[in-house]
C-alpha cells in the first residue's frame, strides 16, 4: 500500500503532527511544495485553520494533483475554528478524490491561546490515529 503524508504549516503546528503521522507510518513527511508524482492509495493531507479558510497552499496542491489518489485522509490544527475537514472535502470533491469519513484534528497554538500545543500527547494520538487507519484498510 502506497501512502503519503503532505502538509501545510505557518506556525509548525501541523508540520508537528505531520511528523507524528509519518514516523508512525515509516513514511517521510513532505511540504505540500512537493507535488505527489505517482499514484498513492492513502494521502494523509495536513492543513490548518488561517482567517477562516484553508491557506491558498493547500487549495494549489489539491487543484494540482495529476495522480490517482485512492483516498485522503484530513487531520488539521486550528485555534478557533474545529477542523479544515469540509473545507478540503469541498475541494477534493471538485477533483474527484475521495476523502475519508475520519480525520484526527487538535487545537494549535496561536498568540496566547493553546500554547504548547499540539503537545506531545497529541502527536502520540496523531500517531495512534494513522496506524489505526491503515490496520482498517
Amino acid at each position: 500500500m502506497k501512502v503519503e503524508v503532505r502538509y501545510f504549516s505557518r506556525g509548525g503546528n501541523t508540520k508537528k503532527l505531520a511528523e507524528a503521522i509519518a514516523n508512525a507510518l515509516g513514511v517521510t513527511a513532505k511540504t505540500t511544495s512537493e507535488p505527489l508524482t505517482e499514484d498513492v492509495d492513502i494521502l494523509f493531507l495536513g492543513s490548518a485553520v488561517y482567517a477562516y479558510g484553508v491557506d491558498d497552499e493547500i487549495k494549489r496542491f489539491i487543484q494540482e494533483i495529476d495522480v490517482k489518489v485512492g483516498k485522503v485522509v484530513n487531520f488539521s490544527t486550528a485555534a478557533l475554528i474545529k477542523s479544515t475537514y469540509k473545507q478540503v472535502g469541498k475541494l477534493l470533491a471538485e477533483k474527484g478524490i475521495s476523502q475519508a469519513k475520519e480525520e484526527f484534528y487538535c487545537k494549535g497554538a496561536f498568540g496566547p491561546m493553546h500554547k504548547g500545543r499540539p503537545n506531545e500527547t497529541d502527536c502520540e494520538n496523531a500517531a495512534a490515529f494513522a496506524k489505526k487507519i491503515l490496520q482498517s484498510k
